[in-house]
C-alpha cells in the first residue's frame, strides 16, 4: 500500500532529479569521482528516487512505463544496505542514461494524472 499517492511520489522523483541534475552540472566522471561531497548529494537524491520507486511499488510501471522500476529498486537496496559496494561508474552512468528518461516518463504520467 503506498505510504502517499502516485503524484506525490512522482513529484519527489522530479524534485531529485533536479537536485541531481544542480549537483553534477558540467562535471566530468572523474570530477564526480574526486568530489566527496558531490557523490554523497547523489547518492542521498537517488536513494530517494529509489524509495519513491519502491512506495509506488507494482503501480509504477501501470502509470508510468518505459522506466525500469525494478532496477531503480534494487539500486536503492544497494544504496541503503550495501553502501560500501556502490559503484561510482554504474552511478554516473544512471544519472547521465537513466533519469533523463524517467524525467520525460514521469513528467508525461503526471501530465496524464492531472488532465483525467
Amino acid at each position: 500500500m503506498p505510504f502517499r499517492d502516485a503524484g506525490r511520489h512522482f513529484e519527489d522523483i522530479l524534485k531529485s532529479i533536479g537536485y541531481i541534475d544542480e549537483f553534477v552540472g558540467e562535471l566530468s566522471f572523474e570530477m564526480y569521482e574526486a568530489d566527496r561531497k558531490t557523490r554523497s548529494a547523489v547518492e542521498r537524491e537517488l536513494q530517494i528516487i529509489t524509495e519513491a520507486a519502491v512506495r509506488l511499488g507494482d503501480d509504477a510501471a501501470a502509470i508510468c512505463p518505459g522506466v525500469d522500476w525494478k532496477g531503480f529498486r534494487g539500486m536503492g537496496n544497494i544504496l541503503r544496505h550495501a553502501y560500501h559496494r556502490v559503484d561510482g561508474r554504474i552511478v554516473w552512468d544512471t544519472v547521465q542514461k537513466e533519469l533523463p528518461l524517467m524525467r520525460v516518463a514521469v513528467a508525461r504520467a503526471l501530465e496524464v494524472m492531472r488532465s483525467a
